[in-house]
């Protein structure tokens, strides 16, 4: 039967403490002599070899090739994590760096975003990423209504917190400048400071009954039998906001033609990791190293979020990298990211 973590006697966890920081600093298999020499643990390198043997019996350790030197396991990450590790603050200057670097962003929420993303991927020197708000949780604050030809009109979407988008919709035949002003102050009337998904869902009811816009019934009729399709902006452009892959194209997990080609393809293709953010916009600090990933393609990387929410706005910010990472530092800086984009956002 796999031990509980709980079972790991003192010095064991001494060891095991010893090991994962010495991998993180140095990226190098850690010998007993050189945890003997850099920890003071009290007790002879012989007596730390074998605990080290202990610890990869128990699955917490293992030494590559024929390196006496041993590298933590993600269960030994696990335990780090959740029973060892001491949180360490963000500094004065990570603080400031980040202060300042969201200070110009006006509120958008997705410039918020990337700015976030890019200084935490710098900061941390992982890859920083983001989840904007799901759309259909956005209130609609404008529409504005724009002839571009005598068939079509285009759709400007002005949500709350900064986020515009645009549509086009067929129109049969010209219809009078008049007109369409008239139906963008009616539409405004009806609909400005409802969410996409409450005007989805409400929308025939709404406009049934509207009156008073010279001409402009048959414009209204295709709002009402359109509405489904015209107010549901997809989540396709809900995605994910990335930082530079070049903080982790640096480090020595990825020197290899293989695993930066693994990167490539998850920040290029990024549905992945998609899917992986958008399940944690209400889990608070969420923390999956390695193998805990639901997908194996992602069980050579660790993810550190913290969700964000500001009214109905659920997100998440955070940062991946290889789960060799200085997890006391960076889960800090993760969450007071999230809080400074709450505090922006509201």
């Amino acid at each position: 039967m796999t031990p509980q973590p709980d079972q790991l006697t003192e010095r064991e966890l001494k060891v095991l403490e010893a090991v994962v920081q010495t991998y993180i600093e140095t990226a190098e298999p850690a010998g007993s002599q050189t945890i003997a020499r850099r920890f003071g643990l009290g007790v002879s390198p012989a007596t730390i070899r074998n605990t080290m043997s202990e610890l990869e019996e128990k699955g917490y350790l293992f030494h590559p090739h024929t390196s006496a030197g041993r590298i933590p396991t993600d269960r030994a990450y696990r335990v780090y994590v959740n029973e060892i590790m001491r949180l360490a603050p963000p500094s004065d200057q990570a603080r400031h760096a980040l202060r300042t670097e969201l200070a110009g962003s006006r509120n958008a929420v997705e410039e918020i975003l990337r700015r976030a993303a890019q200084v935490l991927g710098v900061l941390t020197q992982e890859l920083g990423v983001a989840v904007a708000p799901a759309l259909d949780e956005m209130v609609l604050e404008r529409l504005e209504l724009v002839p571009v030809s005598s068939e079509r009109l285009l759709l400007v979407f002005n949500l709350r917190s900064g986020v515009v988008r645009t549509i086009f919709v067929e129109v049969p035949g010209r219809v009078r400048p008049e007109t369409v002003l008239d139906v963008a102050r009616l539409l405004n009337e009806r609909l400005a400071g409802h969410t996409l998904q409450q005007i989805r869902a409400t929308l025939p009811a709404r406009l049934r009954d509207a009156g008073g816009v010279d001409g402009g019934r048959e414009l209204l009729n295709i709002f009402i039998a359109e509405g489904e399709e015209i107010f549901a902006l997809g989540d396709e452009r809900d995605g994910v906001v990335l930082g530079s892959a070049q903080m982790l194209a640096d480090q020595p997990e990825f020197a290899s033609n293989a695993r930066m080609r693994e990167l490539l393809r998850l920040t290029e293709g990024r549905d992945l990791l998609r899917q992986a953010l958008a399940a944690r916009r209400q889990n608070g600090l969420s923390i999956t190293i390695g193998g805990e990933n639901p997908d194996t393609r992602l069980s050579g990387f660790t993810l550190v979020t913290a969700s964000y929410e500001a009214g109905a706005l659920k997100g998440v910010i955070g940062v991946m990298g290889p789960t060799r990472m200085p997890y006391d530092k960076i889960i800090g800086l993760v969450e007071h990211t999230s809080r400074l984009v709450e505090d922006l956002l509201e």
